[in-house]
């Protein structure tokens, strides 16, 4: 036998009592390790599945209360909308809850949207964009039923310079502001809305007959 070849099976024969070392002392660790992989790779399947299996099942009863709705069936769309903001996932629950609101206020019953608008507004999980959708919703209809604080409450953050809804918001105000004769602060959201370039068509339209009328009645005109 040459010395490589005897250095060689040395070298094996300590390498395999290192294995065999590292076993003894390592094995059940190791072991468990891939058990737990195991595990935790089968429940993360199983939890996608689920999951998936959870919003399609949702998805198809949010459809089926919009078709409820469109077919004249509103009791029978809140009743079906309800249900889904109970035992959801998150996103659907939100829907139900706006659609439910919506459906609510078609139906008359202004303080329970209003109330369903709110639960979206205070939910720290909800998406931001729902949020300041289903305030300026609430703010809408409390031109009517309530008063400029409650419009301001909802809205107040969202009329701010750069903010995203700031023309949904200041339109929200100004007729609160109107209703309640408050016709300087109503001119004030109302300009601001005129003067703001980036305010829709439609409502940069609709914002120059309201300041018209609040001229008509005595309040501030705006500069030509």
């Amino acid at each position: 036998m040459s010395d490589d070849s005897f250095i060689r099976e040395v070298d094996e024969e300590l390498r395999s009592d290192r294995v065999q070392e590292f076993w003894d002392k390592y094995g059940k660790l190791v072991i468990g390790v891939a058990v737990a992989i195991v595990v935790v790779t089968g429940g993360y399947r199983f939890y996608e599945y689920y999951t998936g299996q959870q919003a399609a099942e949702a998805g198809d009863a949010f459809m089926e209360a919009v078709t409820l709705s469109e077919d004249g069936k509103r009791d029978e769309a809140i009743a079906a909308l309800d249900k889904l903001e109970l035992g959801s996932s998150k996103s659907y629950q939100t829907l139900a809850l706006m659609r439910g609101a919506s459906e609510r206020a078609e139906a008359g019953d202004v303080e329970g949207a209003i109330a369903k608008f709110d639960a979206v507004a205070a939910d720290p999980d909800a998406d931001e964009n729902f949020k300041a959708i289903a305030r300026i919703r609430a703010a809408m209809l409390l031109v009517d039923s309530g008063t400029v604080a409650d419009v301001e409450q909802r809205v107040g953050p969202l009329s701010a310079p750069g903010a995203a809804y700031r023309a949904s918001a200041r339109e929200a105000l100004g007729l609160a502001y109107y209703k309640a004769g408050d016709l300087e602060n109503a001119f004030k959201q109302f300009n601001s809305l005129v003067e703001d370039l980036e305010t829709p068509p439609g409502l940069a339209q609709r914002t120059r007959i309201i300041l018209d009328v609040i001229a008509a009645k005595g309040g501030p005109v705006r500069e030509q």
